[in-house]
């Protein structure tokens, strides 16, 4: 029997199982944008801009719960509502921009302005700042479940993403493989984390140390990785194909996604410290 058979874009024979594969991975030569493939830079984009929605919805939820469990007034909650939501929606619309043209790329000079970790410490010192420091943040923080802040780390595993684009060939293992499982790891770690503090187990604190050091790791290496494997001041892997994270629309993810993430890093550290300073002071 003859075999459901035609000849792909690169001029070969397969059979009808073959041809998704063929068209799909080995012999796509779509036009290019950014160094990947339409296909996938609207993948890409996709994923930044959906993520770009749920993880601020996610950060004002959890934060929202501590606003009722603080028993703010209406108006309190509602103001404050609206204000993360304008900072948030406001870094998003400044950053996105910025990562189009080409800011966030690392410094071709070791001397030049490092935008993009300005964005990514400056945010995460920022979200800290207005969670920790002001009087409503720090009452509304206080009342966050710590289980609740544990949990925001769950989203990480998006960093999955970073091991598709190896697989498709569009960033380099050398920070993919870091950077990708980093994330998973992390994400794993909140879950791990979160359950134990809601559970109240004995070691819950210890298992939220833990994801915190896994979480922050994770960043190190991926901002060492991704400056050595980007084109810049330090590129010395990836010649040949260097990493597109600081280009759009990766380029968000050390924009805006990390100084969130980082951000609840900072607040779980602050209540952990706050809490292990009152227990002290009980057994004084």
């Amino acid at each position: 029997m003859a075999r459901d058979s035609k000849r792909n874009r690169c001029g070969t024979k397969t059979d009808s199982a073959q041809r998704f594969l063929t068209f799909g991975i080995i012999c796509w030569h779509a036009p290019q944008q950014n160094g990947v493939t339409k296909t996938m830079f609207g993948f890409y984009e996709f994923y930044v801009h959906a993520f770009g929605i749920g993880i601020p919805l996610l950060a004002v939820a959890i934060a929202s719960m501590g606003a009722f469990r603080a028993s703010l007034t209406a108006n309190q909650i509602a103001v404050f509502v609206t204000a993360s939501a304008v900072i948030l929606g406001a870094w998003f619309a400044v950053a996105l921009p910025f990562s189009r043209s080409g800011v966030f790329n690392v410094p071709a000079e070791i001397g030049d302005p490092p935008y993009v970790l300005m964005f990514l410490f400056g945010g995460a010192t920022l979200n800290w700042g207005l969670a920790w420091l002001t009087p409503l943040g720090r009452r509304i923080t206080e009342a966050t479940p710590l289980s609740a802040i544990a949990a925001f780390q769950i989203p990480r595993i998006m960093g999955g993403l970073f091991l598709i684009g190896w697989i498709v060939g569009d960033i380099p293992a050398l920070f993919a493989l870091p950077a990708g499982l980093g994330d998973i790891l992390a994400g794993i770690a909140g879950w791990q984390a979160s359950r134990a503090l809601a559970k109240g187990e004995p070691n819950a604190r210890s298992l939220l140390a833990r994801a915190i050091f896994i979480g922050i790791a994770d960043f190190f290496f991926a901002v060492l990785f991704g400056i050595i494997t980007s084109p810049g001041f330090a590129h010395l892997y990836a010649l040949d194909a260097p990493n597109i994270i600081n280009a759009y629309p990766l380029a968000m993810f050390p924009a805006f996604f990390v100084p969130i993430f980082l951000g609840f890093h900072f607040i779980a550290i602050s209540r952990l410290r706050q809490e292990s300073a009152m227990e002290s002071k009980a057994h004084a």
